[in-house]
């Protein structure tokens, strides 16, 4: 009898692996491509935990539980426990920790253990209440007059504490806020100020571009965006385009300045007033990164407009630095212009009525009426 060999398609399946892959209801989800190699979760007993939306935290595994990605785990707070999900564990662990702005390795906090059914129903006790202390602090908040907005309010595992985060212009005196916030839920109160795209990832959402925001699904630090930026990509500087969901400029914009910068390099300056025998031309607008460019022969307006690769226009302006001037500022395949393709030309739209006509004749039964014979 021939031996069965057997796959263990659940663990690798096209070339990823399950065990690596985050759930998808996790913020800032990090791929862990060494979950399958053996020995990998003993290379150091860190662990990342991650809380509600994108917080996180680097725990110490000091009891050495096997732990894997998904478990839910009690790990230490101060004061008592935190509920948290194990999100990544191995030598990746080490990598993301670089990121992070840990000053001291003594800070590092514990993992308890895996979360008991008790945990998990303080956990659940604590969880519902985040929602109306939410907008029970906002009432607070506005009837002691502070110029701040709450925007989310998260409970410890243990419910003995409270994170509120917020978001201000200024600089905000809420010492009067914290006595009335831990007289009214009988909790010790954190406060913990957070920007605009801050708020955008806690929220999470999905961009223009169809998918989930980059600082919901990966970005931890944030990098300043200028206008700039959208001047070198030749982007109309239209706010409402611009602007993401957090009502600020775009992260994304900074992704392909520098290769717009460097494209921009290959290509003649604007200034520049290209001279043939029909006229002058001047610069109208560019293709970055394909290299092209259209001319006018109008300064303020598009007139006669020419697109030329960057090497045609070089070209001429060493001409007109040799005081010679161009027949034209293209050659005639240049030129001649590509019309755009209209797609309903290129088919009948009576091609429909025939099909019709067919699937008519198909539901009497396929046959004609014949005429009735002549007497």
């Amino acid at each position: 009898m021939p031996q069965e060999i057997k796959y263990d398609v659940g663990i690798v399946d096209r070339g990823l692996c399950r065990r690596g892959c985050p759930k998808q209801s996790c913020q800032l989800n990090t791929y862990d491509y060494l979950a399958d190699i053996p020995g990998n979760s003993e290379t150091t007993d860190m662990v990342e935990v991650q809380f509600k939306n994108t917080r996180k935290g680097y725990y110490h595994n000091v009891n050495h539980l096997p732990l894997e990605k998904g478990d839910i785990v009690a790990v230490e707070a101060s004061p008592g426990h935190d509920i948290g999900t194990v999100t990544l564990t191995g030598k990746l662990v080490l990598l993301q920790m670089k990121r992070t702005t840990i000053r001291n390795a003594d800070d590092i906090k514990r993992v308890y253990r895996k979360a008991r059914p008790v945990d998990m129903e303080k956990y659940e006790d604590a969880k519902s209440l985040e929602h109306d202390t939410m907008i029970r602090a906002r009432q607070i908040a506005k009837g002691l007059g502070l110029e701040m907005k709450i925007g989310d309010v998260e409970y410890q595992g243990d419910g003995q504490k409270a994170i509120f985060y917020y978001i201000a212009d200024g600089r905000v005196d809420f010492r009067q806020l914290i006595k009335d916030l831990a007289a009214t839920f009988h909790v010790r109160i954190e406060m913990k100020q957070i920007g605009a795209r801050q708020e955008a990832g806690r929220i999470g959402g999905f961009g223009p571009c169809g998918r989930e925001l980059c600082c919901t699904t990966w970005m931890k630090n944030f990098v300043s965006v200028s206008t700039t930026a959208a001047r070198f990509q030749d982007l109309g500087l239209n706010p409402q385009k611009l602007a993401g969901q957090c009502a600020k400029l775009k992260c994304c914009m900074n992704y392909e300045a520098d290769q717009y910068v460097e494209a921009s390099h290959r290509l003649p300056s604007r200034e520049v007033v290209l001279q043939t025998q029909d006229g002058d031309y001047y610069y109208f607008k560019a293709d970055i990164l394909s290299g092209m460019i259209t001319y006018s022969t109008g300064r303020r307006m598009a007139a006669n407009l020419v697109s030329i690769p960057a090497e045609r226009a070089f070209e001429v302006i060493q001409m007109n630095r040799e005081g010679q001037k161009p027949a034209a500022l293209s050659e005639q395949s240049l030129l001649e212009k590509q019309k755009p393709v209209d797609l309903a030309t290129q088919e009948d739209l009576t091609r429909f009525d025939s099909a019709r006509k067919k699937k008519r004749n198909r539901s009497h039964g396929g046959r004609r009426q014949q005429p009735p014979p002549e007497a």
